[in-house]
């Protein structure tokens, strides 16, 4: 029996079919499996302003393959576009409502599988999280990247216009060059072009096994990926009647499958808090000292951008993620995928093309991973680094803390040059609770690296955009508005980063921050509507950012 069968068979259910009839579905169709598609096209984003080709594709490949195909609309935030103002706060709260809404719709139609389309940072980890927490036969297609701009003679992506605006500020780069840059670099459909975070999440998905092989990396604009659509339409239906799960996919192996392409790769921080959101929904215990062990064991062997010169497109070309874990096949556990073939066997079938992009495990870009989880005085329960994006000498740095109270005073004050060589800036009551929403930071970073700042180091109870490079600590737990370390740090107080030890430390004694502690007032945002409710029930990064569990009725 098929779940559909609840809505469609019998002769009580006559209204349910009448309606379904209305939609033109014919007596054959009622008896073939109905398939949910979780589009998530809009004109605003755009990785997603190409996916109704997608979605075309798709629902060719469920009819070929004998279902009947459902689509329905999922929201999707451009981070891009609400980076550096309030509307960022909206972007991780948009995940729980990606994943609430998918399973409404699963759930209240009964279909018997999902095809998610999406493409962009919370977009795709919300889809897996439906897809785990419903636990039907679900398969993701990942829209793809954008191609690069280019500009005299040099490949451009997101981030050359974020450290642009640096640029312009430090007087190093005219208004005029400014807006030709910005005319560039953007040519056209699909994520930002480098390793960012919705790329990183796009191979996550691959190396989780619940996209097709080659998903990933596959440019937004090529024809491949009208071919990966097309099939994965049409592999939906033998995971129906062979009733594959999300769960039998999303195993404790098939995370740290996931988290080893991840250091390889050197990914966005942002899957740290991803993959444990995930991983929770799929009923798996994952832990910040699980990606540290992962990350002291596997070279980084890929260098991307924003910390190298290589976009998505040139990993597609050497091979994309099943190349990368071909890297990886000494450590690599044999798991299932929704392609039905074993990993190991797509991963052996997949040799590299281009040993510029992905190096040998023997002459790594880095010989540890390419994110680390820092703890200390100023992160008890853990921070995150990309620490392969973080050039050598910044990885032991002393220095002042320069203390925001949120990203737009930080910013104010590294446009108006106020920021020196040495300072560590602290952004804080920009977390999970505190912002609300934990907003990414990328126009901070980017305006440092733009003014030329080499010894600057940022920390913050937010997160960081996957286009950031440089010494940037975010993730700090606990957060300041839950009264963690980072909330006592006053202006001009030491602060010691040691990448080499995985620390990051307050050196200011027990006793004075326990006086500060006493004398310490916690700041308490007024809000209202999603964020309220967000700020109400949001865990800490250090599980997910998840929203904390009801009991079960």
């Amino acid at each position: 029996m098929m779940r559909s069968d609840e809505v469609k068979q019998g002769t009580k259910r006559a209204p349910n079919r009448a309606l379904l009839r209305s939609l033109g579905v014919t007596d054959r169709e009622m008896n073939l499996p109905f398939i949910g598609i979780a589009n998530a096209w809009s004109d605003i984003v755009p990785g997603h302003v190409h996916l109704r080709n997608l979605a075309i594709k798709v629902r060719e490949g469920i009819s070929a393959a004998g279902g009947v195909p459902f689509e329905f609309g999922v929201i999707g935030i451009c981070d891009g576009i609400a980076m550096g103002h309030d509307g960022m706060r909206y972007a991780l709260p948009s995940r729980e409502n990606i994943a609430d809404s998918i399973e409404l719709m699963a759930q209240a139609h009964c279909f018997d599988g999902l095809v998610c389309i999406g493409t962009c940072d919370k977009i795709i980890p919300g889809m897996l999280m439906a897809a785990a927490r419903l636990n039907i036969p679900t398969i993701v297609v990942t829209g793809g990247p954008m191609l690069s701009g280019y500009l005299d003679g040099k490949e451009l992506s997101l981030v050359d216009i974020f450290e642009a605006v640096g640029k312009h500020a430090a007087g190093a780069m005219s208004e005029s060059d400014l807006c030709r840059l910005e005319c560039a670099a953007m040519p056209g459909c699909g994520s930002c072009q480098g390793l960012y975070t919705a790329n990183t999440m796009a191979c996550m998905t691959e190396a989780l096994g619940m996209s097709m092989p080659g998903c990933a990396a596959t440019p937004a604009v090529d024809a491949e990926k009208l071919r990966i659509a097309r099939v994965s339409g049409e592999r939906i239906i033998t995971l129906v009647r062979e009733n594959v799960l999300p769960r039998d996919i999303l195993t404790e192996k098939s995370f740290a499958n996931a988290i080893k392409v991840d250091m390889a790769l050197g990914g966005s921080t942002n899957t740290v808090l991803h993959l444990m959101a995930i991983a929770r929904e799929a009923g798996v215990a994952l832990s910040l000292d699980l990606f540290r062990d992962i990350a002291r064991a596997i070279p980084h062997l890929c260098n991307m951008q924003p910390a190298g010169p290589h976009s998505m497109a040139a990993l597609c070309r050497a091979g994309g993620v099943p190349a990368v874990m071909n890297r990886l096949l000494p450590v690599l556990e044999d798991v299932p995928n929704v392609s039905g073939k074993p990993t190991r066997t797509i991963a052996r079938d997949s040799p590299v093309r281009d040993e510029n992009v992905i190096t040998s495990p023997d002459s790594p870009v880095h010989t540890a991973g390419g994110l680390k989880i820092l703890r200390g005085s100023l992160a008890p329960d853990g921070a995150v680094i990309k620490c392969g994006a973080v050039d050598e000498p910044m990885w032991r740095h002393e220095g002042p803390a320069r203390v925001f109270e949120g990203e737009q005073a930080a910013m104010e004050a590294i446009l108006k040059r106020s920021i020196h060589e040495g300072d560590v800036i602290v952004i804080r009551n920009e977390g999970p609770k505190g912002a609300p929403g934990m907003p990414e930071m990328l126009s901070p970073t980017s305006a440092v690296m733009g003014q030329g700042l080499t010894r600057v180091a940022l920390v913050t109870d937010g997160r960081f955009s996957g286009g950031t490079r440089g010494p940037c600590i975010g993730h700090v737990v606990p957060e300041a508005a839950v009264g963690g370390p980072i909330g006592l740090v006053m202006e001009g107080d030491r602060i010691r980063i040691d990448l080499y030890e995985d620390r990051v430390d307050l050196l200011v004694s027990p006793d004075e921050l326990e006086k500060r502690r006493r004398e310490h007032k916690v700041i308490s945002k007024k809000c209202s509507g999603v964020l309220a409710r967000y700020a109400s029930m949001v865990s800490q990064a250090d599980i997910g950012a998840v929203l904390h569990d009801h009991d079960e009725c």
